[in-house]
């Protein structure tokens, strides 16, 4: 983040058609690391293997990418492969971040397989489970009160005395290294749909690095000369019970508002204020997407229906983005014709 004007910083690369010819990636490893031309690291990742996930077609339009294949369950994974791994290039020795539970997981394992230290601070609330994985690998996990706000501001007045007043930042667009291993499930899309991007792309939306990261491969993607016959239309959803990016877009806001009070279920989608929101807007704007809060009722029952239709292990958010869907079905937003992909971000198991 500018320390000067307390704006996410954004990585950009000089991209020509030369840099990264889409058939180059053939016989590549089938991680988010075949994509290494438009990451910020030549070499000496710490990776456990993520990316490349399922692309699991559900009707003769309809997909989903299932995250929930990568390392940790989730797609925090991506994110933080690529921000620990340019820590420890940059010469960090511990790690910290508030997180609502997938995110904490994530820079635990992945702290602890680049041997660096990690404390993360998460709700009092959130489910168990989360908090002994964090555990299992080695981070030190404070629970606070209150939302991932809450233990975000815990986390910068306490972390020093507890011996990590030197440690790196890895919190949601705090840095700008996880957007870009985000960024790599938009690429993913152009291949395993050869090169026809979906219409329409569904994603749950709690701190919008996802949804930021893959408006920016779009343009990216253009830039290195890329077959793009459409830019998809982005949906963020949310929870009724904690939409600030919902609210400001229907409101026509450029930037969000802090929300009172937020209650969810859906732990990914419990962030009141998150710090991207205003790039969330102009992603949806600028690819003629909208933004959809959802029932609390409704949550579950679509993530069963989805899961008993296709063996996936789907997760809250992505039974949110799935009750978007039908939301927006029945509105004829999303036409019978159109081409959809919804995002399940992460495993299930985690939440029962």
């Amino acid at each position: 983040m500018c320390t000067a004007c307390g704006l996410p910083i954004r990585v950009d690369y000089a991209l020509t058609p030369d840099t990264l010819p889409r058939a180059s990636l053939r016989g590549r490893i089938a991680s988010l690391w075949r994509y290494r031309e438009v990451l910020p690291l030549a070499a000496g990742e710490v990776s456990l293997g993520e990316g490349m996930t399922p692309l699991l077609q559900l009707d003769e339009r309809t997909w989903i990418k299932d995250e929930a294949q990568n390392p940790t369950g989730s797609f925090k994974a991506r994110g933080m492969t690529v921000a620990v791994s340019m820590a420890r290039a940059l010469g960090a020795k511990s790690l910290m971040a508030p997180s609502a539970g997938n995110a904490a997981g994530a820079l635990a394992a992945y702290g602890a397989a680049g041997k660096l230290s990690v404390l993360v601070a998460m709700p009092d609330d959130t489910p168990r489970i989360f908090v002994d994985e964090c555990r299992h690998y080695g981070a030190d996990v404070k629970l606070v009160p209150g939302t991932i706000a809450d233990a975000g501001k815990w986390l910068r007045e306490h972390g020093a005395s507890l011996g990590f007043g030197d440690a790196f930042d890895v919190s949601t667009l705090k840095e700008p290294y996880r957007v870009e291993g985000k960024k790599t499930m938009a690429y993913e899309l152009h291949e395993q749909l050869d090169g026809e991007l979906p219409d329409v792309i569904v994603y749950p939306t709690g701190g919008g690095t996802g949804l930021v990261g893959m408006w920016k491969a779009f343009g990216e993607m253009r830039a290195l000369g890329w077959p793009m016959p459409r830019v998809p239309r982005l949906v963020s959803v949310q929870a009724v019970g904690c939409q600030p990016v919902v609210k400001a877009f229907v409101a026509g806001a450029t930037k969000t508002e802090a929300f009172v009070n937020p209650m969810t279920r859906a732990w990914g989608l419990r962030v009141p204020s998150p710090i991207g929101g205003f790039l969330c807007l102009r992603a949806i704007r600028e690819t003629h997407g909208t933004a959809v809060a959802v029932d609390e009722a409704s949550i579950a029952p679509a993530a069963a229906w989805l899961a008993s239709a296709t063996g996936i292990d789907v997760c809250p958010e992505g039974g949110a983005a799935w009750a978007a869907v039908e939301e927006l079905r029945a509105s004829g937003w999303i036409t019978p014709d159109a081409r959809v992909v919804v995002f399940n971000t992460g495993t299930g198991i985690k939440y029962r």
